[in-house]
């Protein structure tokens, strides 16, 4: 199957690619917008953005639970990224447990034994098909800055430190587990379709995540901003994490739109995708490396 050539879709990409940077910016920023402004209108209760944030992801853990499943590799798909975020999500788990206990609880929960699954599957029955030397960022790098920041800045809340530290930490730690999983789509040159779509469906769970916080930022008109925070900072610093990840991710998911609509063969161009995942990696790490400047 090729391009559909004739199609309006086909057109409007096409239009878009012939558009300066500028263009292209303002289009962006303007979609970005107008999605905030559809999702504030549609959206009366802002914690389902959470909730369906937490859902997503738990859906793109599904995805790799069918790929592991039906192909039997693991091909493609980052074990650091799947351990980083085991860490999160069990970090988050006790603190919704001990902090909150709702519907958050039963969807960390949910995920945290499906991305446990993932990894002893990728570590013990499908050992053989894991590329492990493309799979190099160390860990340290990203758990160690997380701590760092999460002792530094946490809630002010009247819950214990320990319980607050932790609760910033897995903030923290989840706004970069995914750079792993980047270094090795960039380090292969090449995307995997299903772990395309386990990226693509991160991407969108942290879209509502942003989401929830720009609009609670807003409807406050900036207050919220100060209400909870040790030193005014820990609101503006999940925020600042919400979208540095959002951005992270939000230049794949509009190449996965745009080759998911024209093109049958997903990522099947090493060179495409590997200038993808570079600016992508490139991003991130410069984004992580200020704000640890800035602490």
């Amino acid at each position: 199957m090729g391009r559909r050539r004739g199609s309006p879709v086909n057109k409007l990409f096409a239009w878009v690619r012939s558009q300066s940077m500028k263009v292209k910016t303002f289009l962006a920023v303007t979609s970005v917008l107008c999605s905030l402004v559809a999702l504030k209108l549609l959206v009366k209760d802002y914690d389902y953005f959470f909730v369906s944030s937490e859902a997503i992801h738990a859906v793109g853990i599904l995805v790799l639970i069918y790929k592991l499943s039906t192909q039997k590799t693991c091909s493609g798909l980052s074990l650091k990224t799947q351990e980083l975020t085991a860490m999160f999500l069990a970090v988050r788990l006790y603190c919704s447990f001990f902090m909150e206990g709702d519907i958050h609880t039963i969807l960390d929960f949910a995920t945290l034994m499906s991305t446990a699954w993932v990894i002893y599957m990728m570590r013990f029955k499908l050992k053989s098909t894991y590329i492990g030397e493309l799979d190099n960022m160390p860990l340290y790098y990203l758990v160690v800055p997380s701590i760092v920041l999460a002792i530094v800045i946490h809630p002010y809340t009247s819950h214990s430190v320990i319980n607050r530290i932790l609760w910033a930490f897995c903030v923290y730690l989840e706004s970069v587990s995914v750079l792993p999983q980047l270094r090795m789509m960039q380090n292969a040159k090449m995307i995997e379709p299903f772990t395309a779509h386990y990226v693509f469906a991160l991407g969108v769970a942290r879209f509502l995540g942003c989401a929830h916080w720009i609009i609670q930022v807003y409807d406050t008109a900036g207050a919220y901003l100060f209400l909870i925070g040790s030193g005014y900072l820990w609101v503006p610093m999940v925020l600042l994490s919400e979208i540095v990840q959002t951005f992270i991710l939000a230049d794949f998911c509009y190449y996965y739109i745009k080759r998911l609509v024209l093109v049958n063969d997903l990522f099947s161009s090493p060179s495409i995708s590997h200038i993808i995942i570079q600016q992508q990696f490139n991003f991130g790490s410069f984004f992580f490396g200020v704000i640890l400047q800035c602490c």
